[in-house]
């Protein structure tokens, strides 16, 4: 048995490092394909939008030289005519916005009270005012049981809400996504068929240990989390019991994925996966990158890629010309472009 893993595993790694190479040593064909082809329709599904009318204080714990920089994520988080003007600067069709609670936190993590039904009421009100531009997502806190899950089904039920973002785990009580904490919640987005944004986070400690290595050690310390979370979904056996639940992590778990995906119930969210066991894992892009891409679809599926950018924090350029030529250098067909573009997030929102 071990032997057939370790066999299965070589063959998995085998492919995905060819695919990577080939798309690298794509050549010229592809940008003039991409130039050729239909406009895509783009959805860009890892958006954050707090409001106007809240305090922020996540520039507390901003380092001075940082704080110019996110002065103006802030002011651009909580402006509707900024969310806006982005949609139409970037040339895409919509926004998936989702609101983190980490932006109006105090200093030992709590929220202000009843903010998550706040944020939901008002995350409806403006996508219900810009439909088709802004799509929502429900903020719930993923570890509070059956607290989380009725929140949920009021957001998706009542307020038209078509998903939900959470955490990837909650530090202070030393929880995971897929503990059993976090059970109704997941079962309730499975029963009423709306995915789960799986968003990275600081771990205190965590953040510690990486914060000498600079910028890119924070983000690996942010993604190790999402990483793990995923990795506990997997092996806790949280998907048998809502086989059904779509689950989506950033890329910032690439290494989460990759390792998932060679051993175990992890296997199960690969594209040669059969289909009716196939775990519906997806990842957004966050970002641009062709060989990020190439790889995520040669793991995943171009059905199970996203394209994201984390508008505010990151104001990707000439997103609709360097997408084109992303997806183009992947090797991807006209209709597998359209999905990664597009076409996975609205299915995943229930609205195509």
């Amino acid at each position: 048995m071990a032997s057939d893993n370790e066999s299965s595993r070589r063959e998995f790694l085998g492919t995905l490092s060819a695919g990577v190479a080939a798309a690298g040593t794509l050549t010229a064909t592809s940008e003039a394909t991409a130039q050729g082809a239909a406009p895509l329709k783009i959805v860009d599904f890892h958006n954050h939008y707090m409001g106007p009318g809240w305090t922020l204080t996540n520039l507390a714990s901003v380092p001075p030289p940082a704080r110019p920089a996110w002065e103006k994520i802030n002011a651009n988080l909580q402006s509707e005519s900024a969310l806006l003007a982005s949609v139409e600067n970037a040339g895409i069709a919509a926004r998936v916005i989702n609101t983190p609670t980490a932006f109006i936190e105090d200093s030992d993590g709590r929220p202000p009270q009843d903010s998550h039904r706040r944020i939901n009421d008002q995350m409806a009100a403006v996508c219900a005012k810009h439909s088709g531009k802004l799509h929502g997502l429900a903020t719930v806190d993923a570890f509070s049981g059956d607290t989380a899950a009725r929140e949920l089904t009021r957001a998706v039920k009542e307020l038209g809400l078509r998903g939900v973002f959470v955490e990837s785990a909650s530090p202070k009580n030393d929880l995971l996504l897929g503990d059993k904490e976090t059970r109704p919640m997941l079962k309730a987005a499975a029963d009423l068929g709306v995915p789960v944004f799986v968003h990275p986070q600081t771990d205190p400690q965590l953040h510690k240990r990486f914060s000498r290595t600079g910028r890119i050690g924070l983000r690996l310390a942010r993604g190790t989390i999402n990483s793990a979370a995923l990795i506990n979904m997997l092996e806790s056996g949280a998907f048998d019991e809502a086989p059904k639940l779509q689950l989506v992590v950033t890329t910032l778990a690439f290494g989460g994925l990759l390792l998932a995906g060679g051993f175990g119930d992890g296997a199960r969210i690969r594209s040669d996966a059969p289909a009716l066991t196939r775990r519906h894992v997806y990842v957004d892009t966050m970002g641009i990158n062709p060989v990020t891409v190439r790889a995520a679809i040669d793991l995943l599926g171009a059905d199970h890629v996203l394209m994201g950018t984390d508008w505010p924090i990151v104001e990707e350029k000439s997103v609709a010309e360097r997408l084109a030529k992303a997806l183009a250098h992947s090797g991807l067909n006209a209709a597998e472009q359209q999905l990664v573009a597009g076409g996975n997030a609205l299915r995943l929102l229930g609205v195509a």
